[in-house]
């Protein structure tokens, strides 16, 4: 038997997380069996851990090397659970660990061994099946620690900036800039010749993206921040953004600077505003509520969400599999993490641990290591 967190939203209301033991994976004709040894908690992540329990309820019982969390869903979120309702489901996307079983196809057979970054969901486990082409083998000396968050961000921040190639835009607008995502798109975009405007919160976020050699940093505690993010858009010419936030009124607040800093060049008024489209997508939900616009923008732009899985089907297998190997050759540097604390699966359940870890706060990733449960 083997330790997998799973996470079920009942019928009346309440979320049950639990520390199950499950059988020992076995792997078919071209899967292998990895034993995890890191894998990291993203926003992702917690979407389906914590679903959409007020975690304020929340509440611990059971013993300390297998406790259960309960906590209560509010009845109003109960509609947008009924897909899930009483199914127990596997947590975490990514991961990493050493191959120790291996089907028999030769794709399989050659992974035997070998430390590998995975995905495919079901990663808050000690050991984890999964098809062989959702397996990345890493280089000799790569540890599973640097090798866990390699799909989630890395890939994202790769998808948008191809995202911003394939519609014709030359440079490109980023929220909550200073987070793990943030930081591998900074130096893609240092890399690459690509301009890029980061859009933070804090002055110190604003410092860690300078010392990284960003250019354009517009913080939004600045009482000058719209005069300041017109500037930085004139000056990149970026007209697609990726909005981390989701609610309130940032995105709308980009179109309309984008639209300003384009008639900072327009020849004639026209009253259905500039003739190139803006586009603003949604990939994040740091604030659930609304996302208000107020249309000073003109009429050619664009809201949308934006996920890396459908991307990467659109893209095909050519861009995905160079994604991928960039990932690779690049894993201790442009795609490097860095986490503030280390945790077992039954720690990751500590009430004072997810008060943390919850915040998604720039600063605060953790990361889990479920043979610490051994």
């Amino acid at each position: 038997m083997a330790l997998q967190l799973r996470s079920t939203i009942k019928t009346g209301g309440t979320l049950e997380i639990v520390l199950a033991d499950v059988p020992m994976p076995e792997p078919g004709e071209n899967e292998v069996v990895v034993q995890v040894e890191a894998t990291p908690v993203n926003p992702s992540d917690l979407g389906l851990l914590f679903g959409a329990a007020d975690m304020s309820t929340a509440k611990i019982s059971g013993a300390a090397n297998s406790p259960v969390l309960t906590a209560d869903v509010p009845e109003a979120m109960m509609r947008a659970m009924a897909g899930r309702l009483d199914q127990s489901l596997p947590v975490g996307n990514e991961g990493a660990g050493v191959v120790v079983a291996a089907g028999s196809s030769e794709r399989a057979q050659a992974l035997m061994g070998k430390m590998v970054s995975v995905i495919g969901g079901a990663a808050y486990a000690q050991y984890k099946v999964c098809r062989a082409n959702q397996c990345l083998e890493m280089a000799d000396g790569v540890t599973a620690a640097e090798a866990a968050s390699w799909f989630v961000n890395p890939m994202t921040a790769q998808g948008m900036v191809e995202t911003m190639r394939m519609e014709g835009h030359s440079a490109l607008v980023h929220t909550a800039a200073a987070s793990n995502l943030g930081q591998m798109l900074n130096k893609i975009c240092l890399a690459d010749g690509v301009d890029l405007v980061n859009i933070v919160r804090k002055p110190e976020q604003a410092a860690i993206l300078k010392d990284m050699g960003a250019r354009y940093i517009c913080d939004m505690s600045s009482e000058n921040f719209m005069d300041e993010l017109i500037d930085a858009l004139a000056e990149t010419g970026a007209t697609i953004a990726f909005d981390a936030i989701g609610g309130g009124k940032l995105a709308g607040h980009i179109l309309t600077c984008m639209e300003a800093a384009l008639n900072r060049t327009a020849t004639e008024y026209s009253r259905y505003g500039s003739t190139t489209h803006k586009q603003v997508y949604i990939y994040g939900g740091l604030d659930i509520g609304p996302t208000v616009f107020n249309r000073g923008f003109g009429m050619m732009w664009g809201v949308g969400g934006w996920l890396l899985t459908p991307f990467l089907q659109k893209a095909g297998r050519e861009v995905d599999s160079r994604m991928r190997q960039r990932v690779a050759d690049e894993i201790k540097t442009t795609f490097a993490s860095t986490y503030t604390r280390e945790v077992s699966l039954a720690d990751l359940l500590n009430l004072d641990a997810i008060a943390v870890y919850n915040k998604r706060a720039t600063g605060e990733k953790f990361l889990i290591n479920p043979t610490l449960d051994d």
